[in-house]
């Protein structure tokens, strides 16, 4: 299984503005184009509460990238929801107890979104795969992509591509070289 973190990130490192803003990070025609194919391949997305509530909207709209997020299956991560809605169930266990859950398929594809959610996937080492779009901006502050660790994580850089509207697309594996 490959569980992968991708999010839109300003050129400082940050997901989103002190304020929680993210429309500097609104993808345009060809970078929406490009965020669905990988989606098509998703087995899953682990989601935290909050991520799940911002993308709740996406379950009406039959837009191309909401056809292709209806069908994930989604596994929501809260201690204060007694439901989820849409093509999603609440989770019943921890993260790894989740992840080893949907790991049975060899070759699995995973996403992991919400900032706190993957701030723990990242501090426990369980994240193969980050896929930033580095957008043209400074904010100064606010969600860090990556949260504060311990020890250096290292990465092999696999993929990078610029599209027409300067974001920079940086896709790194975990490296196995030690």
């Amino acid at each position: 299984m490959t569980v992968i973190y991708s999010m839109s990130v300003s050129l400082d490192g940050f997901i989103a503005g002190p304020d929680g803003d993210i429309d500097w990070a609104a993808p345009d025609e060809e970078l929406m184009a490009f965020h669905n194919e990988p989606r098509r391949e998703l087995e899953a997305h682990l989601s935290g509460r909050r991520h799940d509530e911002e993308m709740l909207p996406f379950e009406t709209l039959t837009n191309e990238f909401a056809r292709i997020w209806q069908a994930i299956p989604k596994v929501v991560f809260s201690t204060t929801l007694a439901n989820v809605q849409g093509n999603a169930r609440l989770a019943t266990g921890g993260v790894t107890d989740e992840l080893a859950r949907l790991g049975k398929a060899s070759g699995a594809m995973v996403s992991v979104g919400g900032a706190g959610l993957a701030a723990t996937l990242v501090q426990q080492d369980l994240i193969d795969e980050y896929r930033q779009f580095v957008n043209p901006v400074v904010l100064g502050g606010g969600t860090p992509f990556f949260p504060e660790r311990p020890e250096p994580l290292k990465l092999t850089l696999v993929e990078t591509k610029t599209f027409g509207s300067r974001v920079v697309y940086l896709r790194h594996r975990r490296s196995t070289v030690v």
